[in-house]
């Protein structure tokens, strides 16, 4: 059991029987009444946050989400299969799951399967990635405008802003949580 007064950024715990996770939290005192605390936590599965306030006292049962580190095989249709290097265990994860980030996410790569009881709910891909530019238009000399970006497709399929100067075949580093682009790889 874990009490609201003892509430941390990442801390999740059960709630009328969803599992959900702090974002922030704030301990108030007023000077006239009760203490509190103000939370404002995400529905680990739906993604949903919710703003509300709790008794310091109160207490939850907490959840244990287990984080296992997994490689990125194939995708057959609408299911994605996930490896565990350990045991070699196939697990497959339907689209639906994945989130938008998971563009950036090529075979081979490892990733962060995210499950409560058993049951999947999260994919986290690695923060950052190295990919290969398939698709660009060239740069032209002499165009050196500040901050200029056009678009770019990486060997994943996935669309991304680059600068001027990155051309077809140079391999780049995206940060999947953003999805801009980072630097030359």
């Amino acid at each position: 059991m874990i009490s609201a007064g003892d509430f941390r950024n990442g801390v999740t715990f059960e709630l009328d029987g969803q599992v959900v996770q702090v974002v922030e939290f704030q301990h108030v005192k007023p000077g006239k009444g009760a203490a509190f605390v103000r939370t404002k936590y995400k529905n680990v599965i739906t993604g949903a946050v919710v703003e509300t306030s709790f008794n310091p006292t109160a207490k939850f049962p907490q959840a244990f989400v287990e984080r296992r580190d997994m490689q990125y095989s194939y995708n057959d249709g609408d299911l994605y299969y996930f490896m565990d290097m350990e045991t070699y265990e196939q697990l497959p994860v339907s689209k639906a799951i994945l989130g938008d980030n998971f563009r950036f996410v090529k075979e081979e790569d490892m990733c962060k399967v995210l499950s409560y009881k058993g049951n999947v709910f999260g994919v986290e891909p690695p923060n950052f990635v190295d990919l290969v530019v398939t698709q660009t238009d060239p740069g032209f000399k002499g165009d050196t405008a500040t901050n200029a970006t056009k678009p770019a497709t990486v060997e994943t399929g996935a669309e991304v802003k680059v600068p001027l100067f990155i051309n077809e075949g140079d391999k780049i580093r995206i940060d999947t949580r953003t999805g801009e682009y980072m630097e030359r790889a």
